[in-house]
């Protein structure tokens, strides 16, 4: 598959050929659901770096965690996050990755929010070429749940 191929045109295709797997949905942590569709809109909740059902590390960012970790959690989280998706709608209704919001627990001063969350827009760019451009947030925050170092959350676009 190259950028040329239309949106909603194998994106599990193109899953394998860049030899991803997307990870079992991750089970909620609280009251809510991994993700919700309004209109041709899903809403994804805020994902965490799990790995088989626990954290893939604690910490926070400029600490105990360095920016490469944490773009990987990153990435991680845009996995779980498009697991969701998948299990609500199925990913080849996928039309576009229309907006990324991520935190980042961070310590004071830390300033490289940014860097940490290119780990899932360049993987949201990997799979899914031009539609996945995006609109972005990347926030410093204190701490997320469970003591993880990001946490991501997508809206993406239906066909």
């Amino acid at each position: 598959m190259t950028d040329s191929t239309q949106p909603g045109q194998g994106w599990h295709a193109r899953l394998a050929e860049l030899g991803i797997r997307l990870p079992a949905v991750a089970a909620p942590v609280a009251a809510y659901v991994p993700a919700v569709r309004s209109g041709s809109l899903v809403f994804t909740s805020g994902q965490l770096p799990f790995v088989d059902g626990g954290l893939r590390r604690t910490g926070k960012v400029g600490g105990s965690v360095d920016v490469e970790a944490a773009a990987a959690d990153a990435k991680l989280c845009a996995l779980n996050a498009l697991a969701a998706v998948d299990g609500l709608v199925g990913l080849d209704s996928v039309a576009r990755i229309v907006r990324v919001v991520g935190y980042v627990a961070s310590v004071e001063g830390f300033t490289g929010q940014p860097r940490v969350v290119n780990g899932a827009s360049e993987l949201l760019g990997r799979i899914f070429g031009e539609a996945g451009q995006h609109a972005r947030s990347a926030v410093g925050v204190a701490e997320l749940p469970l003591g993880a170092p990001v946490e991501v959350e997508l809206t993406v676009e239906l066909l």
